[in-house]
């Protein structure tokens, strides 16, 4: 760590070791090239390997301006950065600015004792809401993070609420057992096509014909030289092992000494991660809601995740990932984490009851389940049948009975998770047969509302009401509500938002209640 005597402070010059990491996939994927050509080179990989040459080159030469370039240092009340290679880029952020802090390492980062420290603020416009230095040494990067934070401190110290305890509160911790739910998710299948298709694709970039390797051409004439019906099924089985032990091995690393803690009394902090680890820190004051995740096989096994819904953690995948609270769990692990983070009644999940949307809901699950599930793939069927083979006509009329049955299913599934209702200071809102969430937003960070609908929506007489707040997605759905109801729901969860477009106080519809128990 470099010091200037005026408080400027440079990043480890060990950050120019960590910028060769790139090297490692196109190096692997030469080694793949090497083993599959039998140890000889394509004229297309020996092109790689000079283009890697000249790139590292380059690569270094603008690592080590950039280190040289880069400095930072912390006043009494803000954070001053700067950085840039062609541009000079410098930035002040005041500390009350700043909602989280991560720390994350990766592997290589870890063999030099270094991390990475990155400060989300209130502004949500992709990088210009976030402060990234890459890479600092352990101790310093601890160090800037307490003072990063520090504001958040000062502020838990003069409005103690009653009732909070002392120290760390630890919300929850690795159970090995939870590994049983890895599997459980559609990505067992996806992740190996995804896997097989970044290796064809990077083989092919090398000028490899992936089909012309002896290996694959044998593997390929013995499948299709047994029975079919015992070697599609065979093939299926090693698809879905080789998944769940993937989805095993990244189950493991990504939440391997997870531990999730209020420290104080305002900052909540989840460490995870095994070959990467990862420390976010989010502020209490911008913790505005909670989701519990239930995907239907998880749901099937009693499962669930937990996500916290907070400001400054970035774009919608950002907050997804940033913000995840508990890894796939049993669903009472997983409503007691979120109790402890939204410190709300445990009964909020399972005992208020939800507001039922129109029968109107339920029809248009079901339309749309014939139309884009069953209709299409049994007209492709129909024609194929027409001009290939009559087989495929019972085919069709199999697929179109059976998908009619399932979609069916799904679209009531669907229609009984749908559901609304005010409860104390939070908006619940429960949607989702394939993923059902159940979402507790508190009222008070809504800060618009918009009512949309479609030609088919209008027709039934729904809208969909859409919540817009400072955090996580930024943007949360109530679905499919009688046109009469949104504005009323909308008026009286937040109540100001709607009143300079409101001419009176809008009705309920008659026998529409909404529960606003305490």
């Amino acid at each position: 760590m470099h010091r200037h005597a005026d408080g400027w402070r440079r990043p480890a010059a060990r950050t120019l070791l960590v910028q060769c990491g790139w090297l490692a996939p196109p190096l692997g994927s030469l080694g793949l090239a090497v083993l599959a050509t039998g140890g000889r080179l394509p004229e297309g990989a020996r092109i790689t390997l000079m283009a890697l040459t000249l790139s590292f080159a380059a690569v270094s030469a603008a690592g080590l301006v950039r280190w040289a370039r880069t400095r930072y240092r912390l006043t009494v009340d803000a954070f001053v950065l700067h950085s840039g290679v062609f541009s000079r880029h410098r930035r002040t952020v005041p500390l009350s600015r700043i909602r989280s802090v991560d720390l994350t390492a990766t592997v290589l980062h870890r063999l030099l004792g270094l991390t990475v420290v990155r400060a989300a603020t209130t502004a949500s416009d992709g990088e210009r809401g976030v402060i990234t230095l890459n890479a600092v040494t352990v101790p310093e990067a601890h160090r800037l993070k307490a003072a990063l934070l520090a504001h958040a401190d000062t502020r838990s110290a003069e409005g103690e609420s009653e009732g909070e305890g002392e120290g760390d509160a630890v919300l929850g911790r690795l159970d090995w057992r939870w590994l049983r739910y890895a599997p459980l998710t559609f990505w067992v299948v996806g992740g190996v096509g995804v896997a097989v298709g970044t290796a064809y694709r990077v083989l092919d970039g090398l000028g490899i014909e992936l089909w012309r390797v002896g290996l694959v051409q044998r593997a390929f004439a013995e499948f299709g030289n047994r029975m079919l019906w015992l070697t599609v099924p065979a093939a299926l089985v090693v698809v879905i092992a080789l998944g769940s032990l993937g989805a095993l091995a990244v189950y493991a690393e990504n939440w391997w000494g997870y531990r999730a803690t209020w420290t104080d009394k305002d900052t909540l902090t989840v460490r995870r991660g095994l070959l990467t680890t990862r420390s976010v820190a989010l502020e209490r004051d911008r913790l505005h809601g909670v989701l519990l995740r239930e995907p239907l096989l998880l749901r099937a096994a009693g499962g669930a995740s937990a996500t916290a819904v907070a400001g400054g953690l970035g774009d919608k995948e950002e907050a997804r990932a940033r913000g995840a609270l508990l890894p796939p769990a049993p669903r009472d692990v997983a409503v007691r984490v979120l109790t402890g983070a939204l410190r709300a009644p445990a009964r909020l999940w399972d005992s208020v009851p939800l507001t039922a949307h129109p029968e109107a809901a339920r029809r248009r699950r079901v339309v749309r389940g014939l139309l884009y599930a069953v209709l299409p793939p049994t007209i492709a069927l129909l024609a194929l049948a027409a001009f290939l083979s009559p087989v495929f006509l019972h085919v069709a009329w199999v697929y179109a009975l059976s998908a009619t049955a399932v979609s069916g299913l799904l679209a009531r599934d669907a229609y009984r998770s749908l559901g609304h209702a005010l409860h104390g200071p939070h908006l619940l809102v429960r949607a989702g047969t394939f993923s059902r969430d159940t979402l507790a937003l508190e009222r008070a960070a809504i800060v618009a509302w918009t009512f949309s609908t479609s030609p088919s929506a209008r027709r039934s007489g729904l809208v969909t009401l859409t919540a817009a707040v400072p955090a996580g997605e930024h943007a949360y759905r109530v679905r499919d509500l009688a046109a009469t109801d949104a504005v009323a729901l909308a008026a009286t969860a937040r109540p100001g938002i709607l009143d300079e477009f409101l001419d009176h106080d809008p009705p309920p519809r008659p026998g529409t209640t909404w529960p606003t128990s305490a």
